[in-house]
């Protein structure tokens, strides 16, 4: 057995047997190895084995479109990987947290989601910076607005951030936990609910994995419908949040304009399934609704003008002088940073990191018709707004193809059993970044561990590193320019 991790592609079952398990010092040396070859760690978690903990990583290689797993017993603690591969920082604090596991060297061993029990949310110890004018600014979890909870602590020395520590886990439900001894009905539920605004990209992530572990091909038909649901939820997604970003430098008719016309293309994920948010859309097996010729004429006569409206109102936000002087250097990210801290999704291509599943891992509709990479160098505020620009003209015209060439077949074929004792990996870029399911089935062919990585949980330490240096009052343009999940990352 090879001990340098088992090729696999995304969609593959795989034998858990063939899965090599490895000593601690070689597990090491694989993954440094495969990141210093520029791949990065798609997941690294831990799950039973015969009553202890095995932690296993996946990592993906965008070279050649494959990934890769390895696996190791840590017993009650391992050297960290952290000190050499800032990417496993948040990873590692998980498993301390989760299995009891002691990542020996780790800098900062804070709980992530307090889940231990007798863990209060929020009830830890803080990164404390001393020094004469220093003082400490506490925001959350409960804010000004309907939005999910989240603690942001800033070191502040006058109006400068000296550091943010960013403390999540209040909106935990246990969901990996809940999919085990699955699949059952509540599964797809589960799936499609682990982000709200993500419920595409966690469906269809979720379902590649059972479909792979079951052994059925969806139709084409319905692979299409699904990326066009997914690339309706990218340009919903994008245009809220530009209107946002404005809506936060006080520039109001791009801000308007915005947040009406994210309606318009949630309505038009309603017109498919009947729901804004897109549930239902998504089934293991293909996908619960199918589109009549009528209903395809419908949805292109409504995307042309939705789309010029959002060209005219953005390019408005982009032209202003005042807006410009607000984005642009603030909360900048150094593609060295970026690569670093494992950031992926526009976070990652507004700092240059050529890193997007739709590209690197193609599958379905994105086989068919190729997605060019939305890249900006600067990384600050004033990129990342211009890859989510570029990302929503891309989306319309990537739908405006799919639905004019939708291939015939069935919308949904049946899957039934899952195959006993295998591994499978699915990769999707939902409009935060990459998503990562990860299965493995018992020897009865149910669930005995599911792992889920949200694009978030590889982000929020990219939002903490981008606001140093910068003014406390920049932290809402800042922490928009990300917009990252709370409930995804808490799961």
């Amino acid at each position: 057995m090879s001990t340098t991790g088992r090729e696999l592609m995304p969609g593959e079952a795989v034998p858990v047997g063939e899965i090599p398990v490895v000593s601690a010092a070689a597990f090491r040396n694989v993954v440094m190895d495969r990141i210093g070859r520029g791949d990065w760690l798609a997941a690294l978690f831990g799950h039973p084995v015969n009553g202890s903990v095995r932690v296993t990583a996946i990592l993906a290689c965008p070279r050649f479109g494959e990934l890769r797993a390895v696996a190791f017993d840590p017993g009650a603690s391992y050297p960290a990987l952290t000190p050499e591969c800032l990417e496993a920082h948040w990873f590692e604090r998980e498993l301390h947290e989760q299995w009891g596991v002691t990542p020996v060297g780790h800098p900062w061993l804070k709980p992530v989601r307090f889940t231990t029990p007798g863990a209060i949310p929020g009830v830890t110890d803080y990164f404390a910076v001393a020094g004469e004018e220093v003082h400490e600014v506490a925001v959350g979890p409960v804010h000004a607005g309907i939005i999910e909870p989240g603690h942001f602590r800033f070191q502040c020395h006058g109006e400068d951030v000296l550091h943010l520590e960013i403390s999540l886990g209040y909106q935990h439900r246990g969901v990996e936990r809940a999919l085990v001894g699955g699949p059952n009905a509540r599964t797809i539920h589960y799936l499609e609910t682990l982000s709200g605004d993500a419920s595409a990209g966690h469906a269809t992530a979720g379902a590649e994995v059972l479909e792979s572990l079951a052994g059925v091909r969806p139709s084409d038909r319905s692979l299409a419908l699904r990326a066009v649901g997914l690339e309706l939820e990218r340009m919903a997604n994008h245009t809220g949040d530009l209107g946002a970003l404005a809506g936060d430098v006080a520039f109001l008719p791009t801000a308007s304009y915005c947040g009406r016309l994210r309606g318009e293309f949630l309505n038009m994920t309603a017109m498919i399934c009947g729901s804004r948010l897109g549930r239902g859309l998504v089934r293991p097996g293909g996908v619960g609704f199918d589109v009549t010729a009528e209903l395809v004429r419908d949805l292109l006569g409504r995307l042309d003008p939705a789309m010029r409206e959002f060209t005219d109102s953005v390019r408005l936000l982009f032209e202003s002088p005042s807006v410009v002087a607000r984005f642009e250097h603030l909360g900048t990210l150094t593609r060295h940073e970026a690569v670093k801290m494992g950031l992926v999704g526009p976070a990652a291509r507004a700092s240059g990191v050529a890193r997007d599943v739709r590209s690197d891992f193609p599958s379905g509709a994105y086989r068919w018709i190729p997605v060019l990479l939305a890249l900006k160098e600067s990384g600050d505020v004033m990129a990342r707004a211009r890859v989510r620009w570029q990302e929503v003209h891309q989306a319309a015209s990537f739908v405006r193809q799919v639905l004019s060439r939708l291939p015939e077949g069935e919308p949904w074929r049946p899957v039934r059993g899952l195959q006993p004792g295998r591994l499978a990996v699915s990769l999707v870029e939902g409009w935060r970044g990459a998503i990562c399911h990860v299965a493995l089935t018992g020897d009865e062919g149910r669930i005995a561990a599911y792992k889920v990585v949200d694009p978030s949980f590889h982000n929020w330490f990219g939002l903490a590193r981008a606001m140093r240096r910068q003014q406390i009052s920049d932290f809402p343009v800042c922490n928009k320019s990300f917009n990252l999940s709370y409930c995804g990352h808490d799961l």
